[in-house]
């Protein structure tokens, strides 16, 4: 009994948060979240689907990971700490008798973050491991050469809404047909010194009312 009284009296300590993402995508509100104490939510990472940052469903398949850095009052305001494509999406743009290119590296922007990219190519037909080769060397080369010369929030843009991709569709169609070219996953290596990690797992944003 004491410890049901104990989890009451927690919860009516708790007060909702209300969730901002960072200046890179406009700092709108993207939900609330609930804690009993301010210090708690830093480090909290919460998961949202670009289709629901930028009101469109056809962009539901990419989930973007935001981290709390930054309490002020009761509003909580976050960093980009990665990105993902939903699974079945991938799988669905799979074809037979085509080659999957898959690439990870590791990039650092010009203002010294560090970023693990994860680019896929996917061919209309089967291609050939020299070809394979060349295109993953384009990849390395665009990627490296465009992390040095942007910033980090502009690199991140120009890899969750679709920059990136399209320009290594034009670097890698030199070699053979492209059917279609994504930037699968991006996690952040090296996060601003004021995040405080606190090991949970991203959990998805209550919907802003």
């Amino acid at each position: 009994m004491p410890e049901k009284t104990s989890s009451a009296k927690e919860w009516k300590r708790k007060v909702w948060y209300e969730l901002y993402a960072p200046p890179m995508f406009g700092g709108t509100r993207i939900g609330e979240t609930l804690a009993s104490d301010p210090q708690k939510l830093l480090g909290r990472k919460v998961e949202v689907s670009l289709g629901d940052l930028v009101q469109d469903v056809s962009k539901a398949y990419l989930k973007l990971f935001f981290q709390v850095v930054r309490v002020d009052g009761e509003k909580a305001y976050t960093d980009f700490v990665g990105h993902d494509l939903a699974q079945h999406f991938l799988r669905s743009q799979v074809r037979r008798r085509a080659t999957k290119i898959t690439h990870i590296l590791t990039v650092r922007t010009k203002d010294g973050r560090e970023i693990q990219i994860t680019v896929v190519v996917m061919t209309v037909r089967k291609i050939s491991r020299s070809q394979v080769r060349a295109i993953r060397s384009e990849i390395v080369n665009l990627l490296t050469t465009r992390a040095s010369e942007r910033t980090f929030d502009q690199f991140v843009q120009e890899a969750v809404l679709g920059k990136l991709s399209a320009d290594v569709y034009k670097v890698a169609k030199k070699y053979c047909p492209i059917r279609r070219v994504e930037i699968q996953k991006t996690e952040v290596l090296k996060r601003p010194a004021e995040a405080q990690t606190a090991g949970t797992p991203a959990a998805p944003a209550a919907a802003p009312a």
